[in-house]
């Protein structure tokens, strides 16, 4: 029988999985993207579909499904495995103590209570009346199920009583963020009487919960909706909800349409439209501008805008432009929101979708709108609001249309302009910019970047010539491990058959399909790869003979300390040796 990592990665396709995560583009036999592990701008991460691996050449990064999931989704080995299984369709034992992480037992408990929340709905009277209020703010019974909206009665200790009685500890409930402690230590559960609202990550699992208050609680002076704190599965700057779902979507329409609240994206979505997220109320955070830079650049906001404040949604439109996101604007009837346009007439979404304006052009007709343009406090008004969004676009000749554009409608000179952006300082800070990233690469030798040159050049040309120009002198020149991969696929390349990692030890097995990849991304004319193969022998052989001759340095110093004169003479014989070989080698 095969094991469950053999099972998973016959059934899983690498490029499906990956390809939920971010934009592939196919390139010749294999894909590629940009690296989500570290800022670029030329695509540096490869998949090969033949070979079932991933390589990020930037930041040397690679390997099987099992490592691209661990390390976008930040998990260790038994977590990335239960994702996995999952979207597979493989049940996994769960009595394997192996498997048992502490992320599972959460995520354990947040499915659990989901079911209980969604069998409120049915079983009681005031998940009844639950249920009739979201059929008549126009939430089907569709989607009722499929998003697993469910209800909290008003009960002080009912889910977490439940939860412990299925062998759930009480701060565990509490990681999960579904309970609270209180100052004399007693637990209660966070939500009560509150219509519940499951939030998903990108995999459709469930990592926390928003409340929203429902029935006579809605009289009382409490928050109208509140989520749970940041947990071990959750994090509110990371999350966009509803992605799971809309991701597809969004690829397919190269556009996201976001929103603020759950109701929103539940009624849009219901109305065909799956491309919409929601911030649930929070400014978008770099978190999540790198998470839907995966899907597409091109943002659509259908919330409100304050251009003239410093409200947090601005700052976050402000940080999604300045990081290059095209961005445009649905202008909302007033006192109106997603959810009530879709439920009044589903085509006057579709309207207000395609007569989005661009964020300047919103930007400039608002602040036109605010202030007289004809006049000195007018003109300084309306230069104080577009002035520092002008000085966040990051394309200079996109910039200087806006610059234009500004002086025309002021009436005041191009040069008058450029000289008060000058003025302007932005504070990145402001605007929840995180310090770039710092990768710490692996520092190669030149010795393994020219074993890895060497072998990379062999694989590309895959013929009995290249392989018989390696020697036995150069095959013992080489590093261990580079001379098992060469040994153990030089017969293949002998007989011109497909390479495999047949006899390779397991450690080796990352190395070779690196290689392997390497060699099928790399664009070489065949006429240069014997000259470039003979290159790379002799600058391993030249570093080979300065290597000997640095410890016969070594030992020649110690022998003069202990004034030894026969060892000596001996050893200056041997260096003269290998001097007149590196000289012969470097002038050949």
């Amino acid at each position: 029988m095969l094991s469950p990592i053999e099972e998973i990665k016959n059934r899983l396709d690498i490029i499906e999985v990956i390809g939920n995560y971010i934009k592939l583009h196919k390139t010749g036999a294999n894909f590629r993207a940009l690296c989500p592990f570290h800022s670029e701008k030329k695509p540096s991460f490869f998949v090969s579909p033949a070979r079932q691996i991933w390589h990020c050449f930037g930041c040397q990064k690679g390997g099987d499904i099992f490592k691209f999931v661990m390390a976008i989704e930040n998990v260790e080995f038994g977590d990335a495995l239960r994702i996995l299984a999952q979207k597979a369709g493989i049940e996994l034992k769960r009595q394997d103590p192996k498997l048992t992480t502490e992320r599972q037992r959460l995520y354990e408990i947040c499915e659990l209570a989901t079911k209980i929340f969604e069998k409120q709905l049915e079983a009681t009277k005031s998940g009844n009346e639950v249920k009739k209020y979201l059929l008549s703010r126009g939430i089907n019974e569709e989607s009722i199920k499929k998003w697993r909206v469910g209800y909290s009665p008003e009960s002080w200790r009912g889910l977490s009583d439940f939860l412990v009685s299925k062998g759930y500890k009480r701060e565990e409930i509490e990681k999960a963020g579904l309970s609270l402690k209180n100052e004399t230590g007693n637990y209660y559960d966070r939500f009560r009487g509150r219509i519940i609202f499951p939030i998903f990550d990108i995999n459709s699992q469930i990592i926390g919960f928003g409340g929203r208050v429902f029935g006579e609680r809605e009289d009382k002076e409490i928050a109208k909706y509140i989520n749970i704190p940041n947990t071990l599965l959750y994090d509110k700057s990371r999350t966009l909800y509803g992605l799971d779902r809309a991701k597809i979507d969004i690829r397919k329409n190269d556009n996201c349409v976001l929103v603020e609240g759950y109701t929103d994206v539940i009624m849009v979505s219901q109305a065909g439209f799956q491309n919409v997220v929601a911030t649930s109320g929070t400014a978008l955070t770099p978190y999540q501008l790198k998470i839907l830079r995966r899907y597409s650049e091109n943002l659509i906001t259908a919330f409100d805008m304050d251009i003239a404040g410093d409200s947090a949604t601005k700052r976050g439109i402000d940080l999604a432009q300045s990081q290059g996101f095209n961005i445009k604007v649905m202008t909302m009837p007033p006192e109106s929101d997603p959810a009530d346009i879709i439920a009044k007439n589903p085509t006057d979404w579709q309207k207000l979708t395609e007569g989005a304006k661009s964020i300047l052009d919103f930007y400039f007709d608002n602040a036109f709108s605010f202030s007289n343009p004809k006049t000195p406090e007018g003109k300084k008004e309306i230069s104080k609001i577009l002035l520092p969004v002008i000085k966040k676009i990051p394309n200079k000749i996109v910039m200087s249309f806006w610059i234009q554009e500004l002086a025309k409608k002021l009436e005041v000179k191009e040069i008058d302009i450029v000289e008060e952006l000058k003025k302007i300082k932005l504070e990145e800070d402001v605007y929840g910019l995180e310090p770039e990233e710092i990768i710490n690469l692996p520092q190669k030798s030149r010795r393994e970047l020219l074993e890895e040159r060497l072998m990379t050049l062999i694989f590309i040309s895959k013929t009995p010539q290249v392989v018989e120009l390696i020697t036995t002198e150069d095959l013992a020149n080489l590093s261990p491990k580079i001379r098992e991969i060469f040994e153990a696929t030089k017969e293949n390349l002998m007989k011109n058959l497909e390479l495999n990692m047949t006899g390779l030890p397991p450690e080796l097995v990352d190395l070779f399909n690196y290689l392997y990849l390497k060699a099928e991304v790399e664009e070489i004319e065949e006429k240069y790869i014997e000259p470039e193969i003979r290159l790379c022998l002799r600058e391993i052989q030249s570093l080979e003979i300065k290597q000997k001759l640095d410890q016969i340095s070594r030992s020649l110093k110690e022998a003069e300390m202990g004034k030894d004169s026969e060892k000596i003479e001996k050893l200056t014989q041997e260096f003269n040796q290998y001097s007149q070989l590196l000289h012969n080698l470097e002038t050949a």
